[in-house]
């Protein structure tokens, strides 16, 4: 694949258009336009905002997969010669259709089938779902050789150890090193943190994102997330993959290799520059993201993470290590819990105990295809409930 161009421009799917990497990724577009061609837009359920994106950068096909919301999306396209389409069937159609690359920007276990519906033709994918790894990494990373689909990372961390490792020798690999911002707790007790809301756990210092990721940031299980995807991204195990408290957020990770050196890329905390390096590659792209001023830079300072008071790093570590099933249950348990919190249901520590409790009840048996990881998918949701209904009627 050659880099983008007005004469070889680029056709190019977002999967989640109307959420923070999707808007990102299309800002980027705009600036420059005629090396880009949209094929086609997805988005849950915000109609209004996938029409306005999908009529702004002329996009073939617009898809929602909440079937409540294709009256209100096909009204807002009549007249633009744009095809409107609704349903989870209909988004895996969106990611089918022919495009150079695909973004995969939906959040949660819903972007695992349409993500392997674009990696089963081949295309190169911007993965910004950690979950189609979490949820399936064996399965998922041998349909990407199978069919010879291009992963590239958009996760500032993964992106960051992809660019240092891009033309160097992996076995002379070390270990990686993620960061973490440490989320608006990082400096909270234990006591305070049982009772802070919703609101405040939305509240990141550093990273503006969806609700889901941002409280799944605040309770450092994004973290454990990201450090089962960069098991199967990089191929290391767990005890080769290292997690340190960075609170400023400019250096996005580390590699270690066997001389004693560490490599490490920065810059600002912005997910327009990862996205950018995504949508160049296998070049760099001029893009108007913000610029790292070193003199500014007055202290970096790293720190451990405390598995006391954010216990689900150690949950996600754990389940790594078990394999089987382990991860899939954790990420459909996470998912339930962090549901739960948002909906006042319960306590912000009993987001990890709510999947801790699941991954005590559920067998980790290894699924062997698809099916088999939506039943455990599925058996692990179920379980997830019973627990937030009892934590909520105490």
């Amino acid at each position: 694949m050659t880099a983008p161009s007005e004469t070889a421009p680029r056709s190019v799917t977002i999967l989640g258009a109307t959420g923070s990497v999707g808007r990102s990724t299309l800002d980027l577009i705009a600036e420059r336009p005629a090396c880009y061609r949209v094929a086609a837009l997805t988005a849950h359920r915000n109609a209004g905002r996938l029409a306005e994106l999908a009529i702004a950068h002329r996009a073939r096909l617009a898809v929602v997969a909440d079937p409540a919301a294709f009256a209100d999306l096909k009204a807002a396209l009549a007249g633009t010669g744009i095809e409107a389409a609704a349903g989870p069937e209909a988004v895996c159609q969106a990611a089918s259709l022919e495009a150079d690359w695909v973004m995969a920007a939906i959040v949660g276990s819903a972007g695992l089938a349409p993500t392997l519906e674009a990696v089963r033709r081949g295309a190169v994918i911007a993965l910004a779902n950690k979950e189609c790894l979490v949820s399936a990494g064996d399965l998922f990373m041998d349909e990407v050789a199978r069919c010879g689909a291009v992963l590239l990372p958009v996760d500032s961390e993964h992106n960051a150890i992809f660019q240092v490792l891009r033309g160097d020798d992996r076995e002379r690999l070390e270990t990686i090193v993620l960061t973490a911002s440490g989320g608006p707790f990082r400096e909270t007790g234990i006591e305070a943190m049982r009772r802070v809301s919703a609101q405040a756990a939305l509240a990141h210092p550093v990273w503006s994102m969806g609700p889901k990721i941002s409280i799944d940031s605040a309770t450092l299980m994004n973290k454990g997330l990201e450090l089962i995807e960069a098991s199967y991204l990089f191929g290391l195990p767990e005890d080769r993959i290292e997690v340190v408290v960075h609170p400023q957020s400019i250096i996005h990770s580390l590699v270690r290799f066997a001389d004693g050196s560490v490599l490490a890329q920065l810059g600002q905390p912005d997910m327009r520059i990862p996205i950018a390096y995504t949508l160049g590659w296998p070049e760099r792209i001029p893009a108007n993201t913000p610029r790292l001023d070193m003199t500014t830079c007055r202290d970096l300072t790293f720190e451990a993470p405390d598995l006391v008071r954010f216990p689900a790093l150690g949950l996600a570590r754990a389940a790594l290590r078990t394999g089987r099933g382990s991860p899939t249950i954790l990420n459909a348990a996470n998912e339930i819990a962090v549901e739960a919190f948002l909906a006042g249901r319960i306590g912000f520590l009993e987001i990890a105990a709510t999947v801790e409790t699941t991954l005590g009840r559920v067998v980790a048996r290894r699924p062997n295809d698809l099916r088999q990881v939506a039943e455990l998918d599925d058996e692990a949701r179920r379980i997830a409930n019973g627990v937030v209904a009892r934590l909520a009627a105490a």
